[in-house]
């Protein structure tokens, strides 16, 4: 998000209209976010979590991915209206932050953004396990939850990478230190090759395998101990999502950081045009905390049976229904 204050009376007239049109597009699209994609990202997102910590014995292996990226989804949820009405929209500034904490905003957002995009990796890797090794465990649940504990240490120390990048930016030339690597762009460059790149290739390589699988059809297809078939649909559907929403996102870092190498974005039509598509992108990265348990709700055919347990939990209490009471005190009798 950016404002057209800068710009001053001798910038061509078509520029300015240009400017103020696609802040008000950015500015309705952030008003869009806050109103209803916050609100239904953080709803779904708690329930999507509440409801499998609630029926823990029957999660599968994708569901202790989906609570891992709900996790990150609410991080984003939290994060996301800071970002948006920070000092970057300096037209309709809510309040304004210093940069320590615009860091540590945008660390919070590499770090979930890490751990979005490697949960969807690794749950296409697992699955392609599950579906050529079935009954081994070597995807299961208990395993599976110390992969994400991983997955959380790797985003948190690929981060403070990016982080000391950041702070030396800021901070004093005089600190020799510092003076050595302020360059954002170095940073810029970590999170695209190690947020974007590195999954990219690892999912082409899943993806390769399960159509190599799907093709070799076995015996073993018919075993009961595999993962639904619906499965295959929502990991489909959430990878494709994942890598969809947060594309333009690290493809305007990437330009970013060609540019800054190049000196050129220094300002003009096709600046205008670049921050227009910077602001467009990180609506659309941050969308994807409220789209991905959307998916789940309605592509995972065991969520309602789930949620209905918690729903009557919640309704009747530890002293549990009247009719549960009735048919115990029969069974017993």
């Amino acid at each position: 998000m950016w404002s057209c204050v800068s710009l001053n009376d001798t910038e061509k007239t078509v520029d300015q209209q240009l400017c103020h049109d696609f802040h008000l597009v950015l500015s309705v699209l952030a008003f869009v976010y806050l109103i209803i994609c916050l609100p239904t990202g953080l709803c779904y997102n708690i329930l999507l979590v509440l409801v499998n910590i609630y029926n823990k014995a029957s999660m599968t292996m994708p569901d202790v991915y989906f609570v891992n990226m709900a996790i990150a989804g609410l991080i984003i949820n939290m994060v996301a209206p800071l970002y948006l009405l920070g000092p970057e929209n300096t037209t309709w500034t809510i309040w304004n932050v210093n940069k320590e904490i615009y860091i540590t905003l945008l660390i919070l957002i590499n770090i979930s953004s890490l751990v979005t995009m490697y949960s969807a990796t690794l749950l296409s890797l697992d699955y392609y396990i599950e579906r050529a090794l079935p009954r081994t465990y070597m995807s299961s649940v208990y395993n599976t939850k110390h992969v994400c504990g991983f997955i959380w240490g790797g985003a948190i120390l690929t981060s403070f990478s990016s982080l000391l990048f950041y702070v030396c930016n800021h901070v004093s030339n005089k600190i020799l230190e510092c003076s050595k690597i302020q360059n954002k762009e170095a940073a810029d460059g970590i999170m695209v090759f190690i947020g974007y790149v590195v999954p990219a290739l690892a999912i082409f390589y899943a993806f390769v395998l399960i159509l190599r699988i799907k093709k070799e059809s076995t015996p073993l297809d018919q075993d009961t101990g595999r993962l639904d078939p619906s499965v295959h649909k929502l990991l489909i559907a959430t990878v494709c999502t994942q890598f969809i929403l947060w594309t333009p996102y690290y493809m305007t870092l990437l330009v970013h950081i060609v540019s800054a190498i190049q000196g050129k974005l220094t300002g003009g039509y096709y600046s205008k045009i670049f921050f227009f598509l910077k602001g467009l992108s990180k609506f659309l990265a941050f969308s994807s905390s409220f789209v991905i348990p959307l998916l789940y709700r309605y592509m995972n055919k065991n969520f309602p049976y789930k949620l209905r347990r918690l729903l009557k939990k919640l309704h009747c209490g530890n002293q549990g229904c009247s009719h549960e009471r009735t048919v115990v005190q029969q069974v017993v009798t």
